[in-house]
């Protein structure tokens, strides 16, 4: 499984920016995308995780700002971050879960909100 990740980039405090990632090759068995994010010096965290159901998981720092959403193709997931905090600074990765105990990653892309 490949992942294409689009968007980032930087931004003012209380703006948006929407990510998106596209997962191709074996996506047969895909249960689950998603997005993390790992800032300096911090370990990698959960930021919001979508299942082939349409379950959707938040941190609790994102709850109310972000949404996670899939696309019609279901191999293909978004976060539109809103109301954005310099905390939110980080490199966000998107990830695939793949039955059984597969997860895959993709190449990681900046986000920089600026106070």
């Amino acid at each position: 499984v490949q992942l294409q990740a689009s968007g980032g980039g930087l931004v003012q405090a209380g703006g948006s920016l929407r990510l998106s990632c596209a997962a191709s090759g074996n996506i047969f068995n895909i249960n689950a995308m998603g997005w993390y994010r790992q800032a300096p010096g911090k370990l990698r965290e959960l930021v919001a995780t979508i299942t082939s159901g349409d379950t959707t998981n938040y941190a609790d720092s994102v709850k109310g700002r972000f949404t996670i959403s899939r696309g019609s193709a279901k191999n293909t997931v978004s976060l539109q971050m809103d109301s954005l905090k310099p905390e939110d600074t980080a490199i966000y990765y998107c990830a695939a879960d793949r039955w059984p105990d597969a997860r895959y990653w993709g190449q990681g892309t900046q986000v920089t909100v600026s106070s």
